[in-house]
Protein backbone atom coordinates (compact mmCIF):
# COMPACT_ATOMS: atom_id res chain seq x y z
CA UNK A 1 0.00 0.00 0.00
CA UNK A 2 1.41 3.38 -1.00
CA UNK A 3 0.60 6.99 -0.24
CA UNK A 4 1.05 9.30 -3.20
CA UNK A 5 1.98 12.28 -1.02
CA UNK A 6 -0.84 14.49 -2.22
CA UNK A 7 -4.18 12.76 -2.42
CA UNK A 8 -4.61 9.44 -0.66
CA UNK A 9 -3.48 5.84 -0.49
CA UNK A 10 -3.51 3.31 -3.29
CA UNK A 11 -2.99 -0.43 -3.48
CA UNK A 12 -0.52 -1.83 -5.99
CA UNK A 13 -0.66 -5.48 -7.04
CA UNK A 14 2.43 -7.12 -8.61
CA UNK A 15 2.96 -10.79 -9.43
CA UNK A 16 5.17 -12.94 -11.63
CA UNK A 17 4.07 -14.16 -15.05
CA UNK A 18 2.98 -17.55 -13.70
CA UNK A 19 0.47 -15.80 -11.42
CA UNK A 20 -1.07 -13.68 -14.18
CA UNK A 21 -4.49 -15.27 -13.59
CA UNK A 22 -4.35 -14.13 -9.96
CA UNK A 23 -3.59 -10.55 -11.01
CA UNK A 24 -6.58 -10.55 -13.37
CA UNK A 25 -8.80 -12.15 -10.72
CA UNK A 26 -7.82 -9.43 -8.22
CA UNK A 27 -8.37 -6.79 -10.90
CA UNK A 28 -11.90 -8.09 -11.48
CA UNK A 29 -12.58 -8.07 -7.74
CA UNK A 30 -11.25 -4.49 -7.36
CA UNK A 31 -12.36 -3.15 -10.75
CA UNK A 32 -14.50 -0.41 -9.21
CA UNK A 33 -11.35 1.03 -7.59
CA UNK A 34 -9.11 0.80 -10.67
CA UNK A 35 -8.75 2.99 -13.77
CA UNK A 36 -6.58 0.84 -16.03
CA UNK A 37 -6.33 -2.93 -16.52
CA UNK A 38 -3.24 -4.94 -15.60
CA UNK A 39 -0.10 -4.43 -17.63
CA UNK A 40 3.04 -6.48 -18.07
CA UNK A 41 6.50 -5.07 -17.50
CA UNK A 42 8.74 -5.85 -20.46
CA UNK A 43 11.92 -6.23 -18.36
CA UNK A 44 10.81 -8.93 -15.90
CA UNK A 45 7.44 -10.03 -17.35
CA UNK A 46 5.73 -9.11 -14.07
CA UNK A 47 2.01 -8.30 -14.17
CA UNK A 48 0.76 -5.30 -12.19
CA UNK A 49 -2.00 -2.75 -11.63
CA UNK A 50 -2.84 -0.09 -9.06
CA UNK A 51 -6.03 1.19 -7.60
CA UNK A 52 -6.83 4.86 -7.84
CA UNK A 53 -5.65 6.97 -4.91
CA UNK A 54 -8.57 6.76 -2.51
CA UNK A 55 -9.14 8.31 0.89
CA UNK A 56 -11.03 5.12 1.81
CA UNK A 57 -7.75 3.17 1.58
CA UNK A 58 -6.10 5.54 4.08
CA UNK A 59 -7.90 3.62 6.85
CA UNK A 60 -6.06 0.40 5.96
CA UNK A 61 -2.73 2.14 5.40
CA UNK A 62 -2.97 3.85 8.78
CA UNK A 63 -4.02 0.59 10.42
CA UNK A 64 -1.31 -1.67 8.96
CA UNK A 65 1.53 0.85 8.47
CA UNK A 66 1.04 3.25 11.40
CA UNK A 67 4.66 3.08 12.57
CA UNK A 68 6.33 3.33 9.15
CA UNK A 69 6.60 -0.47 8.82
CA UNK A 70 4.06 -3.15 8.06
CA UNK A 71 2.53 -4.43 11.30
CA UNK A 72 -0.34 -6.43 12.72
CA UNK A 73 -2.68 -3.99 14.46
CA UNK A 74 -3.76 -4.82 17.99
CA UNK A 75 -7.37 -4.50 16.76
CA UNK A 76 -6.97 -7.26 14.13
CA UNK A 77 -9.58 -9.44 15.87
CA UNK A 78 -12.24 -6.80 15.21
CA UNK A 79 -11.73 -6.86 11.43
CA UNK A 80 -14.01 -9.05 9.33
CA UNK A 81 -12.37 -12.31 8.30
CA UNK A 82 -13.81 -14.86 5.89
CA UNK A 83 -12.69 -18.09 4.24
CA UNK A 84 -12.03 -16.03 1.09
CA UNK A 85 -9.80 -13.53 2.90
CA UNK A 86 -7.91 -16.42 4.52
CA UNK A 87 -7.39 -18.02 1.08
CA UNK A 88 -6.15 -14.71 -0.37
CA UNK A 89 -3.66 -14.36 2.49
CA UNK A 90 -2.48 -17.92 1.84
CA UNK A 91 -2.17 -17.35 -1.93
CA UNK A 92 -0.08 -14.23 -1.23
CA UNK A 93 2.05 -15.35 1.72
CA UNK A 94 1.50 -19.07 2.26
CA UNK A 95 3.76 -22.04 1.65
CA UNK A 96 3.19 -25.78 1.45
CA UNK A 97 5.70 -28.22 2.92
CA UNK A 98 4.78 -31.53 1.29
CA UNK A 99 6.53 -34.88 1.28
CA UNK A 100 4.75 -37.71 -0.47
CA UNK A 101 3.27 -40.29 1.94
CA UNK A 102 4.90 -38.78 4.99
CA UNK A 103 4.06 -35.16 5.70
CA UNK A 104 2.27 -32.00 4.75
CA UNK A 105 1.92 -28.68 6.52
CA UNK A 106 1.46 -25.01 5.71
CA UNK A 107 3.16 -21.85 6.85
CA UNK A 108 2.72 -18.13 6.39
CA UNK A 109 5.57 -15.74 5.76
CA UNK A 110 5.26 -13.49 8.76
CA UNK A 111 8.96 -12.61 8.78
CA UNK A 112 8.44 -8.86 9.18
CA UNK A 113 6.25 -9.18 12.25
CA UNK A 114 7.20 -9.50 15.89
CA UNK A 115 6.36 -12.63 17.85
CA UNK A 116 3.62 -10.75 19.70
CA UNK A 117 2.09 -9.66 16.37
CA UNK A 118 2.17 -13.23 15.05
CA UNK A 119 0.50 -14.36 18.28
CA UNK A 120 -2.38 -12.02 17.40
CA UNK A 121 -2.70 -13.70 13.99
CA UNK A 122 -2.55 -17.09 15.70
CA UNK A 123 -5.43 -16.05 17.98
CA UNK A 124 -7.52 -14.86 15.02
CA UNK A 125 -7.12 -18.21 13.24
CA UNK A 126 -8.08 -20.10 16.38
CA UNK A 127 -11.03 -17.90 17.36
CA UNK A 128 -12.50 -17.36 13.89
CA UNK A 129 -11.80 -20.76 12.28
CA UNK A 130 -10.70 -23.13 15.09
CA UNK A 131 -7.37 -23.61 13.29
CA UNK A 132 -4.56 -24.58 15.64
CA UNK A 133 -1.17 -23.16 14.70
CA UNK A 134 2.28 -22.79 16.18
CA UNK A 135 4.92 -20.11 15.92
CA UNK A 136 8.34 -21.15 14.71
CA UNK A 137 11.53 -19.12 14.49
CA UNK A 138 13.86 -20.67 11.92
CA UNK A 139 17.27 -19.11 11.39
CA UNK A 140 18.76 -18.00 8.11
CA UNK A 141 22.29 -16.59 7.97
CA UNK A 142 22.26 -16.01 11.72
CA UNK A 143 18.93 -14.15 11.81
CA UNK A 144 15.73 -15.61 13.26
CA UNK A 145 12.49 -15.22 11.33
CA UNK A 146 8.99 -15.63 12.72
CA UNK A 147 6.73 -18.08 10.85
CA UNK A 148 3.13 -19.00 11.53
CA UNK A 149 2.92 -22.77 11.06
CA UNK A 150 -0.21 -24.86 10.37
CA UNK A 151 0.78 -28.42 11.17
CA UNK A 152 -0.95 -31.70 11.88
CA UNK A 153 -3.29 -30.20 14.50
CA UNK A 154 -4.65 -27.53 12.18
CA UNK A 155 -4.10 -28.56 8.56
CA UNK A 156 -7.24 -30.72 8.24
CA UNK A 157 -9.39 -27.77 9.24
CA UNK A 158 -7.37 -25.18 7.29
CA UNK A 159 -7.27 -26.98 3.93
CA UNK A 160 -11.02 -27.40 3.29
CA UNK A 161 -11.64 -23.79 4.32
CA UNK A 162 -9.26 -22.33 1.74
CA UNK A 163 -9.33 -24.95 -1.03
CA UNK A 164 -12.56 -23.79 -2.76
CA UNK A 165 -11.01 -20.34 -3.28
CA UNK A 166 -7.49 -21.29 -4.39
CA UNK A 167 -6.91 -20.37 -8.04
CA UNK A 168 -5.36 -22.99 -10.35
CA UNK A 169 -2.11 -21.01 -10.62
CA UNK A 170 -1.63 -21.76 -6.88
CA UNK A 171 -2.31 -25.51 -7.05
CA UNK A 172 1.35 -26.05 -6.21
CA UNK A 173 0.54 -24.78 -2.71
CA UNK A 174 -1.95 -27.62 -2.10
CA UNK A 175 -1.06 -31.22 -1.21
CA UNK A 176 -1.89 -33.77 -3.90
CA UNK A 177 -3.34 -36.29 -1.43
CA UNK A 178 -4.64 -36.48 2.11
CA UNK A 179 -2.28 -38.85 3.88
CA UNK A 180 -4.46 -40.77 6.29
CA UNK A 181 -8.25 -40.28 6.30
CA UNK A 182 -8.38 -41.46 9.93
CA UNK A 183 -6.39 -38.32 10.87
CA UNK A 184 -9.00 -36.02 9.30
CA UNK A 185 -11.41 -34.19 11.58
CA UNK A 186 -14.57 -34.64 9.47
CA UNK A 187 -16.79 -32.72 11.89
CA UNK A 188 -14.63 -29.59 11.55
CA UNK A 189 -14.41 -29.96 7.77
CA UNK A 190 -18.20 -30.22 7.39
CA UNK A 191 -18.59 -26.96 9.30
CA UNK A 192 -16.76 -25.05 6.54
CA UNK A 193 -18.01 -27.04 3.54
CA UNK A 194 -19.73 -25.01 0.89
Amino acid sequence: MEHDGFKASRLQIKQAERKKDYVFWLYNELQGLVKTPPKQRPDNQQWYFSTRSLVELDFFRNLFYSSGRKLVPTTIKKLPVSPLSLAIWFMDDGTLDYRVKSHYSFSFSTDLFTISEVKLLQEVLLEKFEIQTSIQTPSCRGKKYVKLYVGKNGRDIFLPIIKPYILPCFDYKLPKIILDPSETDLESIEKWAI
